[in-house]
């Protein structure tokens, strides 16, 4: 008690002037909630059952999030300029939970969260470390995440891009509390029953869009109303918009299950058995079972995939060189050039097609490789080279990595950790519609983040 008592004493002592964000409306508050079902919603990264519906002890509509997976829930809209009032009720305490501002559509690489400005809704006791400092409350705290970056209104004691609430305002577990952002021109204010208690300026990104987490317990939201303020007098730059280009993509892994894949040796026969498990909203795979299928086929699309090697040491091997014309390189003597790796091996089958597999591996050349193309002598040099990898782009063991994979027609472009490793490559005879699998191939290997979105009509 005594430390939180010091803790506002300081918080309080350290409060400056800071300019308002008021300002007259554009138009008046819309209902971001209509109470029957989730329209104006996307399920970024969750399953069916996270974000549902229900009614609470007065019958009045409410989201209702059960807090597993962790994951998010984002507006369809984009929003630069705004006031956000919600109400929120934990059912638990701890219960943990958050509102996301200005953020990206999708996921950052290999965790389910996405480079925003969180607002924290939170009922914890405070995290103290050795020096009585205050790191973290359950009160309302605003701090940048996963690449975002902004300008506490009071400086953190540990020197974090955090801003600790001056207030304790928030009410228990059972109860509603209301909240009140306003984001204008890279700022943030946050009130909480009435109370201005955080906030910060200098925000990158300032515009994106609006998301509802889900962070291991369950929590109600309702009276979800925003309005939308004027714009500035000048154009953002495209530093500080979030990632519009990524706002198609629709998960196809739901963070709880295999729902919507089999297993199988060829394009899946049965469901996904004990080899594949499902745990923090990743995928493990020990390396015994059999390649996973999507139950759906899928012609145009473009992908996106987290993977990474576990730290299982599964032996070293003899790996060739592989020149940029898709050929082994040779030495002097006319041998094969090698080196010693770790021996891992796994994959992206597209279309049903074995042949068409996007290789994850420690060879010299890198992931992306078209292995099947690349091997094949009856295929024309250039396919062969387009099918090798530009570049090694590939993460070290134990770190994730993230495909971007786009096939439209016979054409290939991937990428590897924002680096085009495959560049317009042509699939001669690839089948022109069928299901997508992560390979098996005798190696442990976790997936996340597993998205699709559709460039043909269907």
């Amino acid at each position: 008690m005594k430390t939180a008592i010091r803790f506002v004493a300081s918080c309080a002592a350290l409060l400056v002037a800071l300019p308002s964000l008021a300002v007259e409306p554009t138009a008046g508050p819309v209902d971001l909630f209509n109470g029957r079902d989730l329209s104006g919603w996307v399920n970024v990264n969750t399953a069916p059952s996270t974000f549902t519906v229900a009614k609470d002890e007065t019958g009045a509509p409410v989201i209702k999030c059960t807090g597993k997976p962790t994951g998010i829930m984002r507006t369809e809209k984009a929003y630069e300029n705004f006031v956000l009032e919600l109400d929120w009720k934990h059912l638990s305490e701890p219960g943990n939970a958050g509102l996301f501002v200005w953020s990206d559509p999708i996921c950052s690489k290999g965790v389910p969260f996405s480079r925003s400005i969180e607002v924290q809704i939170m009922l914890t006791p405070d995290n103290v470390d050795a020096q009585g400092r205050t790191l973290y409350t359950g009160q309302g705290d605003i701090f940048s995440i996963w690449g975002a970056s902004m300008k506490p209104d009071r400086p953190h004691p540990a020197g974090w891009e955090r801003c600790l609430p001056m207030a304790r305002t928030t009410k228990g577990k059972g109860e509603w509390n209301h909240y009140k952002v306003t984001a204008k021109d890279g700022a943030i204010k946050l009130e909480i029953n009435g109370t201005e208690v955080s906030g910060c300026t200098g925000v990158t990104p300032r515009k994106g869009f609006i998301c509802l987490e889900s962070e291991g317990t369950e929590i109600w939201f309702k009276n979800l109303k925003l309005t939308e303020l004027p714009r500035p007098d000048y154009e953002l730059t495209p530093d500080r918009i979030c990632d519009m280009d990524s706002a198609g993509f629709r998960p196809i892994f739901d963070g709880l299950s295999t729902t919507g894949w089999k297993e199988g040796a060829d394009k899946g026969e049965k469901p996904a058995g004990e080899h594949w498990k499902v745990g923090g909203n990743v995928l493990h795979f020990d390396g015994k079972g059999q390649s996973l299928w999507t139950d759906e086929s899928y012609g145009d699309f473009e992908m996106l995939v987290d993977w990474k090697w576990t730290a299982e040491h599964q032996g070293k091997m003899q790996r060739p060189y592989i020149g940029l014309d898709g050929n082994i390189v040779k030495n002097a003597d006319g041998t094969d050039k090698t080196i010693e790796v770790e021996e891992r091996d796994s994959g992206i089958y597209l279309r049903g097609n074995s042949k068409s597999q996007v290789n994850m591996w420690l060879w010299p050349c890198g992931s992306g490789e078209v292995y099947g193309y690349r091997t094949d002598a009856k295929m024309p040099p250039e396919v062969r080279a387009a099918v090798t990898p530009r570049v090694n782009a590939d993460a070290p063991i134990g770190e994730w990595n993230r495909f971007r994979i786009r096939m439209v027609g016979e054409t290939l472009n991937v990428w590897l950790n924002d680096k085009e490793v495959i560049i317009d490559a042509k699939l001669p005879g690839v089948p022109k519609s069928g299901p997508i699998a992560l390979q098996c191939h005798g190696c442990p290997v976790e997936f996340t983040n597993v998205m699709v979105r559709r460039l043909d009509k269907k």
